[in-house]
């Protein structure tokens, strides 16, 4: 049976299977190791849920994965023939082919996490405070879409490089910060700071998840708007 185009750039992204398949559960992997490690030179016992951020290590490097996705393998993709629509939808497809078997992972981590105490030593690796601490099913989601978000936005960042070069990724880079930076401002004028972490502090999981997804959506936009402007 022939394979479908999308079908056909995600085996072409994968015969790098080392970057796709093997960097991030190794970095996963090394996290977790790390943690075991940190908490052991910790004092103070046992406690329950010792969270120390090794999985985070996980998601920069799905950024890196996404970034990667296009600024290296899509010019040879082009020269062949595959249309920018198609190499877009085969690297989304493959992000989040990626996410769903990694975010359930976590969940299944959760679960055995869990059962164990913490790995027997009161670590809480896959249970992120506020993000990852919610029924297995919701971990799973979660976990998933945050790891399209990343790969995505690595995209994206990787499709201005290759459209302007550096000088046009700083400029992106600078916008983005300095949008952040005004909106800072902002609520610092209007005093809003507290209403924000009280927002924060009582958002569930699934909220988080939903504004999650919506940035997702604004990504692939943005994504996809700059790849159509590309040229070989």
């Amino acid at each position: 049976m022939r394979s479908t185009p999308i079908v056909t750039v995600v085996r072409y992204l994968l015969l790098d299977r080392v970057t796709y398949l093997v960097l991030p559960w190794a970095w996963a992997a090394f996290g977790f190791v790390l943690d075991v490690v940190v908490l052991q030179l910790i004092p103070g016992g046992h406690g329950d849920d010792r969270w120390v951020g090794g999985l985070v290590a996980v998601p920069l490097v799905m950024l890196v994965v996404g970034a990667q996705s296009v600024a290296r393998a899509l010019p040879f993709a082009l020269t062949l023939g595959v249309s920018r629509r198609t190499y877009f939808l085969g690297a989304t497809a493959l992000a989040l082919a990626l996410s769903v078997g990694f975010g359930l992972a976590v969940a299944i981590g959760r679960i055995v996490e869990r059962a164990t105490g913490g790995w027997g030593i009161g670590m809480a690796y896959f249970r992120v405070p506020h993000l990852l601490d919610g029924p297995w099913y919701l971990s799973w989601l979660t976990a998933m879409t945050v790891l399209v978000l990343m790969f995505v936005y690595g995209m994206w960042y990787g499709l201005v490089y290759r459209r302007t070069g550096l000088p046009g990724t700083t400029a992106f880079a600078a916008a983005q910060l300095g949008a952040l930076a005004l909106a800072a401002l902002v609520a610092t004028w209007a005093h809003g700071w507290t209403d924000i972490g009280h927002y924060l502090g009582t958002v569930t999981a699934t909220g988080l998840t939903g504004v999650l997804a919506a940035v997702v959506a604004i990504l692939l936009t943005g994504g996809f708007a700059t790849i159509r402007r590309m040229t070989i």
